[in-house]
């Protein structure tokens, strides 16, 4: 899976965010650090986003792994 991310450095501190992922924000000490950061964000920002996803009887959820 590809998904784009804004990244920028403030106060020594690397911060990104997931413009696709209202809500998906971290940072991390370092570039590699933040990078991650970025991916743990991303799967559990998923992860609860599938959780509270409400499907009418003819709909369901299925894994993918990419």
């Amino acid at each position: 899976m590809k998904i784009k991310a804004v990244i920028w450095q403030e106060d020594n501190v690397w911060c990104g965010s997931v413009p696709a992922l209202p809500g998906c924000h971290t940072w991390g000490d370092s570039y590699e650090h933040l990078l991650v950061m970025l991916e743990e964000a991303v799967e559990g920002w998923l992860e609860v986003a599938g959780d509270r996803e409400v499907l009418s009887a003819d709909k369901q959820f299925v894994e993918l792994s990419l």
